[in-house]
């Protein structure tokens, strides 16, 4: 599963036109978590998460900092946040999470790339309820069995914890993503490689021959509209 998340990483690194696409999208999610509440990630969690996640990204200061002020400046753009659940090749599942300004547009362009794809949109509730909202916190330089200790000497309640290769993997309720991270800090991780409040899936489908390329062609259509944020799905790409 480590090596899964850099995976992530590394594809939406490279393939979105650089990092520019990657930018965009946590400007818009930045500025949005920020107008919600305190433009203070201290005592706005929802920023706080942001902002971490942005680190993981390598999401650079001046792209935050315009965004966190362009929400300080009373901004009058508004976003609404959707969330559309659709079936790909094989029989996979996938959760789409989206930020906009025009829920027509979205809903419109979503349906498009399922459809377009081999796939089909489906109604609300039709695969969320095989998905589990988890924190996800990745970090290297510790084992597994250390970081076990340390979290519950902090009485920091996880999941799971994974090791491979060079990083650990910890899986915890989405109420401890700040204990867990908190608890880590305290005990010398400079930083996260990372830091996700994710949909995971309860099962997963193996994908193989042509239903691979078929499912990385939805999802990429999918990740390259501007409105959607996140795409979680159930499929294993035997990575």
């Amino acid at each position: 599963m480590g090596r899964k998340w850099n995976n992530i990483k590394e594809k939406k690194a490279s393939k979105d036109q650089s990092t520019s696409r990657v930018n965009a999208k946590f400007g818009r999610e930045i500025y949005v978590a920020a107008k919600s509440g305190e433009p203070d990630p201290e005592s706005n969690r929802a920023l706080k998460v942001v902002l971490e996640r942005a680190k993981t990204y390598s999401v650079p200061k001046h792209i935050i900092e315009k965004a966190i002020e362009k929400a300080k400046g009373g901004g009058d753009e508004s976003f609404d946040e959707l969330r559309y659940e659709g079936f790909g090749p094989a029989g996979t599942m996938l959760i789409v999470d989206a930020l906009t300004n025009n829920v027509n547009r979205t809903a419109s362009d979503v349906r498009a790339a399922f459809g377009k794809n081999n796939g089909n949109m489906g109604v609300s509730g039709s695969v969320a309820y095989m998905f589990d909202s988890t924190a996800v916190i990745g970090l290297e330089g510790k084992t597994a069995d250390e970081v076990l200790e340390i979290l519950m000497e902090a009485d920091v309640d996880a999941r799971d914890i994974l090791e491979e290769e060079e990083t650990v993997i910890v899986y915890a309720e989405p109420d401890q993503f700040f204990a867990a991270q908190e608890a880590l800090k305290a005990a010398g991780v400079q930083e996260f490689t990372v830091a996700e409040l994710s949909m995971l899936p309860q099962t997963e489908v193996t994908l193989t021959g042509d239903d691979i390329a078929k499912f990385e062609k939805l999802i990429d259509a999918l990740e390259d509209l501007d409105d959607v944020q996140n795409v979680y799905h159930n499929a294993d790409l035997g990575e």
